[in-house]
């Protein structure tokens, strides 16, 4: 089976590496293309034995299963380019939130799915979000989950869910970082202690915590009440917390499902769709 990938940025690479470190493929495998010469020849150097294809329409060609990991308003000029050179037994698998089932089986022969990924999975972990299109049948589908089970845990959702999963899969790791480096920052200020070790310490606690999430059942209350006792310094500082970010959460999804939705407004007028992307209170 061999596998292309169109456009080796920061995701499409991720993906390459991932799938050959886990020997979910070998590097005979892999296809690639990328407008960059620079990264093809740095991805050929990683990965000696992979295919650098000098086209778009190179990859689409010779590929079972093409990924597409270009930014969303390159999808339009890509899919016009890769068309001709694609058929209906082929797989084409968007990794962009925007573009729609509907965008791409409009204007492509083949099978489509989607399929968000997350920076997790360059360490084999974290959830890559699944979403299968009209002419995927049952062995295409199977295909696939499988592929992606060497790099995370698959799951399958709703098109309607895929800006809310995505906050949590793919955007989560930049929340959650953003978090711990401003408590690093003042735990660093207000007592001196190395920043090495106290980035170590919020490490290993946040592995520690999604096993406890994923493996011990724990519900996210149920892991507050056990680690806060009443009346002592957990719980005087969730206290603390629960005032200081009252509609922080809430406003941070509103901004995620407006960019989102408008992304997918200006897709919608390139790929020549009528009609008005519902906001996140009407999904």
């Amino acid at each position: 089976m061999k596998v292309g990938f169109i456009g080796t940025g920061s995701m499409g690479s991720l993906l390459i590496d991932a799938f050959l470190s886990s020997g979910a493929l070998d590097a005979c495998d892999v296809l690639a293309s990328n407008r960059s010469s620079t990264r093809l020849i740095q991805l050929q150097k990683d990965h000696p034995g992979i295919t650098i294809c000098g086209s778009n329409r190179d990859t689409a060609t010779g590929s079972d299963i093409v990924f597409l990991c270009v930014k969303p308003l390159e999808f339009k000029t890509l899919t016009d380019e890769i068309a001709p050179c694609l058929n209906s037994e082929q797989i084409v698998v968007s990794i962009t939130s925007p573009v729609q089932l509907y965008h791409l089986e409009s204007v492509l022969p083949s099978k489509i799915a989607k399929v968000i990924p997350s920076i997790t999975h360059s360490v084999k972990s974290g959830t890559s979000l699944c979403i299968f299109g009209s002419r995927i049948n049952k062995k295409d589908r199977l295909l696939l989950l499988r592929l992606l089970s060497f790099i995370s845990v698959p799951a399958e959702i709703l098109e309607s869910h895929t800006r809310i999963a995505s906050d949590f899969s793919s955007c989560g790791p930049a929340f959650i970082s953003y978090f711990i480096e401003r408590w690093i920052a003042a735990a660093v200020e207000a007592t001196g202690i190395e920043e090495a070790l106290v980035s170590r310490l919020a490490g290993e606690m946040l592995l520690g915590t999604g096993k406890l999430l994923t493996e011990a059942d724990f519900t996210p209350q149920e892991l507050q009440e056990r680690v806060a006792v009443r009346g002592g310094i957990t719980a005087e500082a969730l206290n603390h917390l629960r005032s200081s970010l009252e509609g922080v959460f809430e406003r941070l999804i509103t901004t995620t499902h407006d960019k989102y939705d408008e992304d997918v407004d200006r897709l919608n007028s390139l790929f020549g769709r009528d009609g008005i992307v519902q906001g996140p209170l009407d999904r």
